[in-house]
């Protein structure tokens, strides 16, 4: 986006909830298409591109849209994938790393030239490790660890939050020009990142 500032609309209209449902089913495929468990000592952790798909949509969207959408795709992977016990943290944290981005894009002043897009990822991927961080250790907290226990087994437990984040600044900053190029057509703005 250039400088002037986009003014997101307050409703849905029907470009919206396509827009919402279309990439929840991209992040949805993007975790159940490729996916690499690890070993951790907490939860079931493993590699794949559901976090990257949220960051564009976020970007492309907008923050709530985004949120929703990646809140949509994520839950339903752990609803649909026997990690059920997980859905509600895992929308949670995806509304969270939405408005960490949103903010962090109202910082730049919401251009979108690359390395400011670079820096959103690079963002996205760090506020992504940080909120695994903790809910691993509040979960292995109030599953009566001590607490240094508690740190250690959750620190443990990061690697494939890493490589997802790692994967998350590859992704976003290579497709999120071609897409918003692509989603023209759905915006008279021609396809400006509306983060909010």
């Amino acid at each position: 986006m250039s400088n002037e500032k986009s003014i997101e609309k307050k409703s849905f209209d029907v470009s919206d909830i396509v827009l919402v449902a279309l990439f929840a089913a991209i992040i949805y495929l993007g975790i159940w298409i490729l996916r690499i468990p690890l070993p951790a000592a907490v939860g079931a952790p493993f590699i794949h591109f559901g976090n990257s798909l949220l960051v564009l949509a976020v970007l492309l969207i907008g923050g709530f849209r985004g949120g929703l959408a990646g809140a949509i795709g994520l839950g339903l992977f752990d609803l649909l994938s026997g990690y059920a016990s997980t859905a509600p943290v895992t929308v949670i944290l995806a509304f969270a790393v939405a408005g960490i981005v949103t903010y962090a894009f109202h910082l730049l002043k919401h251009v979108d030239k690359p390395l400011n897009i670079f820096i959103l990822a690079v963002v996205a991927g760090a506020s992504k490790i940080v909120l695994e961080f903790l809910h691993g250790l509040i979960e292995l907290l109030f599953g009566g660890s001590a607490f240094g226990a508690a740190v250690v087994g959750a620190f443990t437990s990061l690697p494939a939050t890493a490589i997802n984040a790692v994967s998350t600044v590859i992704i976003v900053s290579v497709l999120y020009f071609p897409l918003k190029k692509g989603l023209s057509i759905f915006d008279s703005n021609k396809g400006v990142s509306k983060a909010s």
